[in-house]
């Protein structure tokens, strides 16, 4: 009888081997489906990165063109602006026997056209009244004469200045006021 439990615990004792080796289901995936997942989430990734990547240099691209075309192109609307100008300054010169009348009349009408491109591309005068405050941003004092009027005022005006939008391009040359 003994031997019978023996034998009996023996099967058990194996049963319980063999159910413990085998292996247990669970829920989790395994490590290689686990890894797999993540290659292919590395792989989506990656994918992501490099149209990504590759997007910002196209916009980088794009920008650098856009710069290089407004560098090129800037002053093409006011080479436009300035064309009948040249125009008619050539006609002026075509004519054979111009009196003085037309002659002013011509170089009135063409002062006109090159006021107009002016104001269209934005270039404004800078021509300061006698007795304004001098602006050393706006004005070049070439001379210090006594005069009747305050300190540091413009006396006579002997260059206009312009300035294209807010940026002065050339300052008004004036003369101004000595202090009393």
């Amino acid at each position: 009888m003994q031997e019978q439990e023996q034998q009996h615990e023996a099967a058990a004792q194996a049963q319980a081997d063999e159910q413990a080796s085998a292996p247990v289901p669970t829920d989790e995936p395994s490590l290689e489906e686990q890894l797999s997942a993540t290659e292919a989430r590395l792989a989506e990734m990656h994918d992501a990165f490099m149209r990504a990547k590759a997007e910002a240099d196209n916009i980088r691209r794009r920008a650098q063109e856009d710069v290089s075309k407004a560098h090129k192109f800037a002053v093409e609307s006011f080479a436009e602006a300035l064309l009948p100008v040249k125009d008619s300054l050539e006609m002026a010169l075509k004519v054979e026997t111009p009196s003085t009348e037309s002659l002013k009349e011509g170089v009135e009408m063409t002062l006109k056209q090159l006021n107009a491109a002016f104001e269209r591309n934005r270039l404004v005068e800078v021509l300061p009244a006698v007795g304004d405050k001098l602006d050393p941003n706006k004005h070049q004092a070439v001379a210090v004469v006594p005069a009747d009027q305050e300190a540091n005022t413009v006396v006579s005006v002997l260059q206009k200045g312009y300035m294209i939008a807010d940026r002065l391009l050339r300052p008004a040359i004036v003369t101004a006021a000595q202090g009393k």
